[in-house]
């Protein structure tokens, strides 16, 4: 019966706002069309423009779909400017609820009084948003921490506004062929698990710990500390911070902050997580970032709400800074050559007008000084190219561009002149020369030395295996003698450089004491590989 009203109540707001406009799609059956056309709400008279009323539409259906909106609102990739630019006005202004309910939620959590837990507990909350809202509180120890608590009710809320999401991607995927290639019940279902994540103050709790252990020996970045023992599935308990929150440009000016510095280090920050650690904050708008207010002029951020966070496979890290590193270069032919590499689109696509297309589109921005190209919009405008070639929408970038767009405009309100380029090509071709180089192979191969040793017990069989077949067919080749001579040689030079290689790094300790600690294993294959070798000399 819930569902049943919350449909309506969707389908009156739809008719308030004229919603019906974004449904109306070209391959939609004209049937469908007609029944549209025909419906009583096509008497509401509303001229606003189209983003001013899905966001209103939004605000008014609730916090599901208000967070829903925000999110949308970073897929420039899918949306037109207008749409996207009246999203991004959308705020958490949600009602806090009571207290006292909150206290209670807390108590049966932890199993415990708020008098046994904290010495003092704020019954008004601190903040309220739409998932949970915030309490100050004081340990016994006298630690000042605040205290998170998941909004009563809000996971029965957000399934069954989910379920209706899903439904209208559905039938956007059934009625529109550009609708398909968006993948809109991809989003919706991306969107769930992210809400999901967020209900999750465990998870969100771990992820802290995590960036926090990142950057113990790095002052750019402070990550208040957990209190694991007061920390629930729908409570957590964290330090509480003092700082000055990173918006209010006056406060920070006002006590000093070397600005450009602090800029900067924002975006190293960002890289750092991206690229060193691969586990980065994908959610850091001026709500959840503060400045230090010690030393002013080495500013220190801090980082709070760790609900979303984001990472990227190997490929995807390299691909990423590749594309970046030749776009700047002008490289267009690496870049096009680059999105085929990746699979991010079709392997069929023709490189030279996917080329010409990206040329096109970038050379226009190189005719501004580097420090006003934005790298979010960059990537937008790759993208937007990319759609023309059938590109699909990579979830595993999405929330990588949300935070790349935050950071970046966040960057340039603090020092409008911040050269992002200047800040991050060194960074991006620094990582490039550790991971591609000597070193970086190196890394890799000690990292995976253990699988190999696992294994290694195993592969001289495996080469003996291998040798006969190598003699069986040589011996099937008998009547192509010299055919038979060339490939057998090829393949002991294959598989004696395969053993050498392999007895090599398993000899390898780090020193020299490898020459009389060497395992048997290795020996084994370092002489069996030199026999090959030499057997294909001969």
């Amino acid at each position: 019966m819930n569902r049943l009203l919350r449909f309506f109540t969707i389908i009156r707001v739809i008719a308030q706002y004229r919603l019906d406009e974004f449904f109306a799609l070209p391959n939609m059956p004209w049937l469908l069309r007609l029944g549209l056309w025909l419906l009583p709400w096509r008497w509401y008279r509303n001229h606003q423009p189209r983003g001013e009323r899905l966001r209103q539409a939004l605000e008014q259906l609730g916090p599901v779909f208000v967070k829903f909106g925000q999110v949308l609102s970073t897929r420039r990739d899918l949306l037109p400017a207008d749409i996207a630019n009246e999203l991004q006005k959308l705020q958490d202004r949600v009602p806090p609820f009571a207290g006292e309910q909150a206290r209670q939620l807390i108590e049966k959590s932890l199993g415990l009084s708020i008098a046994q837990v904290f010495s003092q507990f704020e019954i008004t909350p601190l903040a309220s948003a739409s998932v949970a809202q915030v309490h100050s509180a004081t340990l016994h120890s006298g630690e000042q921490v605040v205290v998170k608590v998941i909004r009563p009710g809000i996971a029965k809320v957000m399934k069954q506004d989910i379920a209706l999401m899903l439904m209208l991607a559905h039938l956007l995927t059934r009625f529109s062929a550009d609708g398909r290639r968006l993948r809109p019940v991809e989003v919706v279902r991306d969107y769930e698990r992210t809400l999901m994540d967020e209900l999750d103050l465990q998870r969100e709790a771990a992820n802290a710990a995590q960036i926090r252990r990142h950057f113990e020996q790095d002052a750019a970045l402070y990550v208040p500390q957990v209190y694991w023992d007061y920390t629930r599935h729908n409570v957590m308990v964290m330090e509480r911070i003092s700082g000055i929150p990173v918006a209010d440009v006056e406060a920070l000016q006002a006590q000093g902050t070397d600005m450009r510095k602090l800029a900067a280090r924002g975006v190293e920050i960002f890289f750092t997580q991206v690229f060193r650690d691969n586990f980065f904050h994908a959610d850091m708008h001026p709500g959840n970032i503060f400045v230090s207010r010690e030393h002013p002029q080495d500013p220190q951020y801090i980082a709070v709400d760790f609900g979303i966070v984001g990472s990227l496979t190997p490929q995807d890290q390299q691909y990423l800074a590749r594309n970046l590193l030749a776009f700047f270069k002008r490289d267009y032919r690496q870049v096009a050559q680059l999105h085929v590499d990746s699979g991010w689109v079709p392997a069929d696509t023709p490189v030279h007008e996917f080329e010409a297309a990206i040329r096109t589109v970038c050379e226009p921005i190189f005719q501004k000084p580097l420090k006003d190209i934005s790298f979010g919009h960059v990537l937008i405008g790759l993208f937007q190219t990319a759609r023309r070639f059938n590109m699909e929408v990579q979830p595993q970038l999405v929330l990588l561009e949300k935070t790349l767009l935050n950071i970046e405009g966040l960057g340039r309100q603090l020092y409008p002149d911040l050269d992002l380029w200047e800040t991050a090509k060194p960074f991006l071709e620094r990582w490039m020369q550790q991971r591609v180089g000597v070193r970086g192979l190196y890394r890799r191969a000690r990292k995976e030395l253990p699988d190999l040793l696992d294994q290694l017990p195993y592969v001289p069989q495996l080469t003996l295996d291998a040798l006969q077949q190598v003699k069986n067919l040589e011996h099937s080749l008998k009547q192509q003698p010299s055919r038979s001579v060339s490939w057998s040689r090829r393949w002991s030079t294959r598989v004696g450089g395969l053993a050498l290689v392999i007895g090599g790094i398993t000899a390898w300790q780090g020193d020299w004491q490898w020459l009389v600690q060497m395992p048997v294993e290795a020996a084994v294959l370092l002489a069996l590989g030199a026999m090959l070798l030499w057997s294909d000399r001969s």
